[in-house]
């Protein structure tokens, strides 16, 4: 009994990881990266702020967001370090405005700390969305839109 308990923490704990795509309860704690640099792990203490709020969207909304967010992980052509977080790079022609709207809407609603920047630039060509936050949210970018470290 204790092994199948020790287990299922261990499922639990995992899924929490996985932000508002989790499918589970309750607001869950941001965790950073383990590869991030020693100046951002004297940040990491402020990530406790950081939760996602899995019961804010619908088992509905959650598997359409997850499809939202495997395709946007999946289109992703660039992703830029800024100043306060990240900028991602779509190409229009294979992610629309709307769809990224569409899951920046829901990502709001449950990871509520993140400020989001859509830009459509250089004339229709380059769709961008740029992540942001406070202080310590770039490691929590990094593992959770899987940004490679340079």
């Amino acid at each position: 009994m204790k092994a199948k308990f020790a287990t299922r923490s261990k499922q639990i704990a995992a899924a929490g990881a996985l932000c508002c795509l989790a499918i589970g309860a309750g607001p869950m704690p941001a965790q950073a990266s383990p590869t991030a640099a020693s100046s951002e792990k004297q940040t990491a203490a402020t990530q406790s702020t950081f939760y996602c709020n899995t019961k804010a969207l619908t088992p509905v909304e959650r598997a359409h967001h997850k499809q939202l967010t495997d395709k946007l992980l999946a289109l992703r052509k660039e992703a830029v370090e800024i100043e306060k977080g990240y900028e991602f790079q779509y190409s229009p022609s294979e992610l629309s405005l709307a769809e990224l709207a569409d899951w920046a809407v829901a990502e709001a609603k449950c990871c509520s700390f993140f400020d989001f920047h859509l830009d459509l630039e250089r004339q229709g060509t380059l769709l961008c969305l740029r992540l942001t936050g406070d202080q310590g949210i770039k490691p929590f970018i990094r593992s959770e839109f899987h940004v490679p470290t340079k």
